[in-house]
């Protein structure tokens, strides 16, 4: 037994040496860099609140989150510690007015969606899933008793929401949710399965969807913690977002109360009034990782050293560097134009989703590039790049893939749905 353990334990060598002595070189991403990546002044857009919003959520960011982000993302934990300092912010809310929500313009909540992420793309989606989907489902869709009930608490991150739409076999194809709602004295019986819900491992409140036995509709349920016949259970393996704590969540007859069913969802186009706010917010977290990327690459460039002289004095390196730059001003500006369009009650789901799609499609091209930019460091999560890398794949998946957003727009433009294969009208017809 002693040999066996002696032989284990030359086997695991020794410990990782610091990084500060492994490379020496250049400054790893727990001490954040400057925000360089505004090239074209942003903040000339902002109004005073937003820009001192902005500063506010940057300064704790990169004081708070991003000395531990590369140590909780390896252990796919999740920094509950933080929670307080998150709560700090005052953004858990967004745009909800009252009940003790910041009520910010929606520009504002965006440019501070984006700030986290520029920093941690998961507690930029654990924040998002928790006020933009959960919390204002309830603000738009629930009763004042409600409101009253619930808000004031999510929105000091004294109790934590998430939002179960997805299904394991219905992703894209929300509206054919399977999950059920049946209607017995004094409330509700849902019963099904849910997959990929962040925050569920611990949310305090679960914003659940289900379709009514009787109506055939979609209804939204608020179920409580620890109710009886409800399991939720961690995805493990994932390769992003990893801090995020997705979940499982199994309901076996699950009593919710008439008291907590959401009284404005009575279909599914009662969800695309939550969706099309957060699909805004989804929009700018692609903005804020691009522009941390930027960020680290640019300090990099400037203290990694070869053939005698530091990365950024390379004509391709610079070239790679403009073309990560020009990508974060336009996305910027699209994000920023997208708000507009929500507070002039002119955005259309095709502008939302033109937005979301194209953001997280060209802030794809700034994290490959910088990941080419930082060498064999671009594999690191100390280095924030590689973590980034493999944060915005989910990103560019959720709240609608690339293409299905792609065909919300093309819908909206050529007025002709094509998110059924052709072949599927033919068989209908056959069967007729």
């Amino acid at each position: 037994m002693a040999d066996s353990a002696r032989m284990k334990a030359q086997k695991l060598g020794l410990p990782a040496l610091d990084l500060s002595v492994a490379f020496p070189q250049a400054t790893p991403a727990s001490l954040f860099p400057p925000l360089v990546s505004d090239y074209y002044q942003f903040d000339d857009l902002l109004s005073v609140e937003e820009i001192s919003l902005r500063k506010k959520v940057r300064e704790v960011m990169e004081r708070e989150v991003a000395p531990i982000m590369a140590e909780y993302w390896e252990k796919a934990e999740f920094p509950f510690h933080l929670v307080p300092k998150l709560a700090e912010l005052a953004v858990a809310g967004g745009t909800i007015k009252g009940f003790g929500c910041p009520g910010l313009s929606i520009t504002g909540s965006a440019i501070a969606t984006a700030e986290i992420a520029r920093v941690d793309a998961s507690c930029s989606t654990f924040i998002l899933v928790h006020s933009s989907l959960a919390m204002l489902t309830i603000a738009l869709c629930g009763s004042e008793a409600q409101k009253q009930k619930y808000l004031p608490s999510l929105a000091k991150l004294n109790t934590i929401a998430c939002w179960a739409l997805t299904e394991p076999n219905y992703g894209s194809d929300a509206s054919s949710l399977k999950t059920t709602a049946r209607k017995v004295s004094g409330g509700w019986v849902l019963n099904g399965q849910k997959r990929w819900i962040g925050n569920s491992t611990f949310a305090d409140v679960l914003v659940i969807f289900a379709r009514n036995t009787s109506t055939n509709q979609i209804n939204g349920f608020i179920v409580k913690k620890g109710s009886p016949g409800l399991k939720v259970t961690k995805i493990e393996n994932k390769i992003g977002l990893r801090i995020v704590q997705n979940g499982d969540i199994l309901m076996q007859d699950v009593f919710v109360p008439d008291e907590d069913k959401l009284v404005g969802v009575n279909s599914f186009q009662d969800t695309n009034k939550v969706l099309a706010v957060s699909r805004v917010m989804v929009a700018w977290q692609p903005i804020g990782i691009a522009m941390g990327v930027f960020d680290i690459c640019h300090r990099y460039l400037k203290e990694r050293k070869q053939f005698g002289a530091p990365l950024a004095a390379f004509q391709l390196n610079q070239e790679k560097l403009v073309r990560m730059l020009g990508n974060i001003q336009a996305m910027l500006l699209v994000g920023w134009r997208l708000c507009k369009l929500y507070e002039s009650g002119k955005m259309t789901p095709g502008h939302a989703s033109l937005g979301k799609a194209w953001t997280s499609s060209k802030a794809r091209e700034v994290v490959s590039l910088g990941r080419e930019l930082m060498g064999g460091n671009g594999i690191l999560s100390d280095f924030l790049v590689a973590k980034a890398f493999c944060d915005l794949e989910p990103i560019f998946s959720y709240e609608g893939t690339y293409d299905i957003n792609s065909l919300v727009t093309a819908r909206e433009i050529t007025g002709v749905a094509s998110f059924k294969p052709a072949i599927l009208a033919k068989l209908t017809q056959s069967r007729l």
